[in-house]
């Protein structure tokens, strides 16, 4: 699956899609509220036949949200955004039946086997993954320019010291423009940079520090002190590391809290619903998405992004997803979860990492 994908819209002449109705829409009962019988989007391209407009495309859609309906224009919203009185999509059926289409199988890939019983149909750790790394080589060179890559990164990528290095220089050579990840990314990546330990265990000899699981409490405590992590990493003179990457090239990250936080640094989000908000943002721009090592940020991210981007010239390309884990079940999960186009590679995100930079156009690798 490459950028060469065409992007098959439906036959709406044909006799199964003519005779369908004009979509129901019926009003929000209150703020927050939608009414019954509501349609719930998927992350699928979806058509709605719009009351004297006929088919239309939804710009974008996502896991679990609604479509509103303002005057002409088609959004889709989540629903503790509506107002009361807002026009809402109503229908349970996805094949034209009610006025909506959820239209499934645009990218289809070509399978030349036609035979009924396969072996290995099902990617696990024994799948080859060489074509999927060179598809994503070709992929992140195109989207660098002309995309919007989105990372979203598990702390596993700092606790090593060739992993660490080479997503910092894949950020600074222009293949990331937003990132995802908890406090714990950010605060063992400034570790890291300060005392060359993650939680404690030096990152590349792996040996055990003297008090270093104080390292990335006092790490905390200083950028605490200090306000931001911006002037945390002053105070400390970090001049390496994935965010220091970030804040150098001005690339936006948004680290999302959980109940297990220590600290946490001053610029994780601890609301659960702003954190969507910030996310949100970058999963509507994203058109390649990168998750590694982490399993409920890779599904939270995968609910919020689209399956296909709509260009400023009307063509519709379809949106990149990868995560990387080296367990099955990450990849399993993430597709139970809606994010059907998820593709995984499953092996060690050192290993991942360290692969891409050194197969991209990254300057000053070794």
């Amino acid at each position: 699956m490459g950028l060469n994908l065409t992007y098959m819209p439906p036959d709406f002449a044909s006799p199964e899609y003519a005779g369908s109705p004009e979509a129901d829409l019926q009003p929000a009962p209150a703020d927050g509220i939608a009414p019954a019988g509501f349609h719930a989007t998927s992350n699928f391209p979806e058509y709605i036949r719009l009351p004297g407009q006929g088919w239309t495309l939804a710009p974008e859609s996502r896991m679990d949200a609604v479509l509103k309906v303002t005057g002409e224009k088609l959004e889709v919203v989540e629903a503790r955004r509506l107002h009361k009185g807002d026009r809402v999509v109503v229908g349970r059926t996805e094949n034209g039946e009610e006025g909506i289409l959820v239209h499934v199988n645009c990218f289809a890939r070509r399978e030349i086997s036609t035979d009924k019983f396969t072996f290995r149909s099902r990617g696990t750790r024994e799948t080859p993954f060489s074509r999927s790394y060179d598809e994503l080589y070709a992929i992140l060179e195109h989207d660098r320019e002309h995309g919007y890559i989105v990372w979203v990164l598990g702390p596993a990528v700092a606790f090593d010291k060739d992993s660490r290095e080479a997503m910092q220089g894949l950020i600074e050579n222009g293949y990331c423009h937003a990132l995802m990840a908890g406090n714990a990314l950010a605060t063992h990546d400034l570790e890291a940079a300060c005392f060359g330990t993650g939680l404690g265990q030096d990152i590349y000899t792996q040996e055990l520090r003297a008090m270093g699981h104080y390292n990335h409490l006092d790490i905390l405590n200083t950028v605490r002190k200090a306000g931001s992590i911006k002037a945390g990493m002053q105070t400390l003179h970090i001049t390496n590391g994935i965010i220091h990457a970030c804040e150098k090239a001005n690339i936006p990250y948004v680290l999302a809290g959980s109940i297990r936080d220590d600290g946490p640094l001053p610029e994780t989000i601890a609301d659960a619903c702003l954190s969507q908000d910030r996310m949100r943002t970058h999963a509507r721009l994203a058109t390649t998405v990168i998750t590694m090592a982490t399993q409920l940020h890779s599904i939270a991210f995968g609910n919020m992004t689209p399956s296909y981007r709509v260009l400023a010239d009307g063509r519709v390309r379809p949106v990149f997803f990868y995560v990387v884990d080296m367990s099955e079940f990450s990849a399993d999960k993430l597709a139970n979860r809606g994010s059907a186009q998820a593709r995984a590679i499953l092996t060690n995100v050192q290993d991942f990492i360290v692969n891409l930079r050194n197969n991209l156009s990254v300057k000053g690798r070794p």
